[in-house]
């Protein structure tokens, strides 16, 4: 599985044979002895020298027809993460394309695609959509996933784990909606293998006892092919096909045994045209019974990622089961090589034409694009991209015949609501091939699906009991929030006036001065604020105290306490001798569990809490407060690290491994490299440990406290 390493000559050698300039070989020439240089030193954790890595990617690249300058981004992908050269650098050098490829692929190595973080998943969907805004941005990185497994076991057993997971998630579903099966197919392999070694060993263990019987079986039957399709005088070439282990594990886990597997067996036949594909199905089918409802035809009806081919399963040589792909030698290239093959084949080599695929039916695209201008939160996106877009798919028609793609277990529902959002709100049946079904049905690859709607009909809320997708899961909550905030508002406004009448304000007047005031008081408009209260009903008591400036304050202090009083119950502060009073933490010093604090008293915000060293403290009207230990409660911290490199992936790591989340950043490149970050954390013990940490990591001058 793993191909011999190759130096840079071998690799110069290969790409002489593709369609290069000598201006394009020169390029990647000096491309590649900047990378060497600028990796001078640097080790990969089998030992060998770093560029061993980049040169590799580049390699794999040149198997998946490039342009010049995604070679040179393989080429240079790892240079802003692992040394001092900038994305200024290498656009001055190389053009402002490369300069954003480079600058795409370390964005996305950054990601943390297993924690759901705010932080990390807002950037995750940023990242995402810049990778759906330039093709060979997801090219390149999954050529770099692609040599990374290929040398995963150097690295520990949690992280072999760790990133076999994600490539299985994430990577191979990309390759996969790229068209870059052969990419996939080793991904998912090397994946499996990582992650679940037992289960990939036993199925090799397995495939090799049958190995020479299954040759013999194969052999065979491609004789008798060989003769069949020479009788008719075709011009073709046949060859055996492996199924994949990882395909293998796939059925496995549906429930089949090993003996229940058709398709072990497997033949792919490649002609000149179209009609040569039907022609050599027909001769087939003529010796060979086929299996019934194993006939699917993607030539007429291609997968949404351009693959086509007929495939056919017949009863073969001692009725054993064969699986029979059939395809032009244009539709293999586009089968293996996706994306890349299409535009070699459509758009005559052009260069530009790679990254102009919005004129093309790449659904992967429009999909991510689409959910982009969704109102959904990053989290619901990203959820989205997983468990939607990126997970096995089924592909039906609509009645008109155009191809929906949907992920495995899918209903009419959730096609009704990819269609269109009001086919789905106002779907009331749906019909498959002329005969109903119900709405709960879960589709299978190749129904025709029409939905019926009605105009005065509305989502139900049982749909949510069994529609798949996450898209569906979101318009029909969204409609039933719509539909229930009016009901909710006028709960809240009864809650409000309840509040005012409390605190003796006039009604209407205070209710006007409310309108006023609710935006800068709580970025609210006055609808949403009422919808709120109604959601919490001491949520328009704590904003009424803030607006007109009430402190409440106990006429009787209880005499069981001696000088400490805890202000409420879900306060972590102690204010002497008053009881219920509201506190707040300082936004300019941001007080954490553990520092020396002080308190003032305010107007509008009760007691705000500083600690003793800020700067814009009146210490004249500080009075004595401390802390009560909250357990499991974190607090914001203002942190800066200031680092001589990009090093944002390795001070993230550093974070997570003591349970430290960012919540965000801003970076300074003035002087070197400057982060600015607020980080949620415990106590000040913590952030001591986190200060020790960062210290450690190379490159890293300075970290303190804002």
């Amino acid at each position: 599985m793993k191909q011999l390493d190759i130096n840079f000559s071998e690799f110069l050698k290969k790409a002489k044979g593709l369609s290069f300039t000598k201006e394009d070989l020169a390029k990647i020439r000096k491309a590649y002895d900047f990378a060497n240089s600028k990796h001078n030193g640097q080790k990969r954790l089998s030992g060998e020298d770093y560029i061993i890595h980049p040169l590799q990617v580049a390699n794999i690249l040149l198997d998946l027809y490039p342009d010049c300058d995604t070679i040179i981004a393989g080429l240079l992908h790892d240079l802003i993460e692992d040394t001092k050269v900038t994305k200024d650098e290498i656009g001055k050098d190389y053009g402002k394309d490369v300069a954003n490829l480079v600058d795409g692929v370390t964005k996305i190595s950054k990601l943390n695609y297993a924690t759901h973080s705010e932080y990390i998943v807002e950037n995750t969907k940023k990242i995402i959509i810049g990778m759906s805004e330039d093709v060979r941005v997801m090219i390149v990185k999954l050529a770099d996933r692609l040599h990374n497994m290929r040398t995963l076991e150097f690295l520990p057993a949690n992280k072999q784990k760790e990133n076999a997971k994600e490539t299985l998630e994430i990577f191979a579903p990309l390759a996969h909606r790229l068209g870059l099966q052969a990419v996939k197919g080793e991904l998912e392999d090397l994946g499996l293998k990582y992650y679940k070694p037992e289960v990939f060993f036993d199925i090799v263990k397995k495939l090799d006892r049958r190995k020479s019987e299954r040759d013999l079986v194969v052999n065979k039957m491609m004789e008798d092919i060989i003769e069949i399709l020479k009788a008719e005088k075709l011009d073709f070439k046949i060859k055996g096909r492996t199924k994949s282990i990882y395909s293998i594990y796939k059925k496995l886990e549906t429930g089949k045994s090993f003996n229940d597997i058709w398709d072990f067996n497997g033949l792919r036949i490649f002609v000149n045209k179209i009609p040569e594909c039907y022609l050599v199905m027909g001769l087939i089918h003529s010796k060979y019974k086929p299996v019934p409802g194993r006939i699917k035809d993607f030539i007429a009806n291609p997968k949404t990622n351009m693959y086509q081919s007929l495939h056919t399963t017949v009863f073969g040589i001692d009725k054993q089961p064969f699986e029979i792909q059939i395809r032009t030698y244009e539709m293999d290239d586009i089968a293996e090589n996706g994306i890349a093959a299409h535009f070699l084949y459509k758009e005559n080599k052009n260069e530009s034409a790679l990254k102009d695929y919005s004129e093309q039916k790449i659904r992967i695209f429009k999909s991510i694009l689409d959910l982009k201008n969704s109102k959904i939160s990053s989290e619901e996106f990203v959820d989205t991209l997983k468990g939607d877009i990126l997970k096995q798919s089924i592909y039906v028609y609509t009645p008109a015949g155009d191809v929906v793609e949907l992920p495995e277990g899918s209903t009419p529902i959730d096609f009704a609501y990819k269609v269109h959002t009001e086919i789905g709100d106002k779907a009331i049946g749906a019909l498959i091939d002329d005969r109903i079904v119900p709405l709960s049905y879960k589709l299978r690859s190749g129904q025709v699906l029409n939905i019926k709607t009605q105009n005065d009909s509305k989502p139900k809320k049982e749909w949510l009991n069994f529609v798949h997708t996450s898209l569906a899961k979101s318009r029909i909550k969204n409609f039933f929030v719509k539909e229930n905030k009016v009901f909710v508002s006028n709960d809240g406004l009864v809650n409000l006036k309840e509040v005012l009448k409390k605190y003796g304000l006039v009604l209407n007047e205070s209710l006007k001065t409310i309108q006023e005031k609710i935006d800068s008081v709580e970025h609210l408009c006055y609808d949403d604020f009422l919808y709120q209260c109604g959601l919490k009903k001491d949520y328009g008591d704590e904003v009424v105290r803030r607006i007109f400036n009430i402190v409440s304050v106990s006429s009787k202090p209880n005499k069981s306490l001696t000088t400490k009083t805890i202000i409420n119950n879900d306060s972590d502060i102690l204010v002497d001798g008053i009881d219920n009073i509201k506190t707040v933490l300082a936004g300019c010093c941001m007080p954490i569990f553990g520092d020396e604090v002080v308190g003032i008293i305010t107007r509008k915000n009760g007691i705000t809490v500083h600690r003793k060293n800020c700067k814009n403290m009146d210490f004249s009207k500080a009075i004595e407060v401390s802390w009560i230990e909250k357990k499991n409660k974190n607090y914001s911290a203002k942190i800066v690290i200031v680092s001589e490199g990009n090093n944002l992936s390795k001070i993230i790591n550093a974070f997570e491994a003591i349970g430290i989340s960012l919540k965000s950043m801003s970076l300074n490149k003035k002087d070197g490299y400057v982060y600015e970050m607020i980080i949620l954390l415990r106590n000040t013990k913590v952030l001591k440990d986190i200060f020790k940490g960062i210290k450690k990591i190379k490159g890293v001058k300075d970290i303190y406290r804002k």
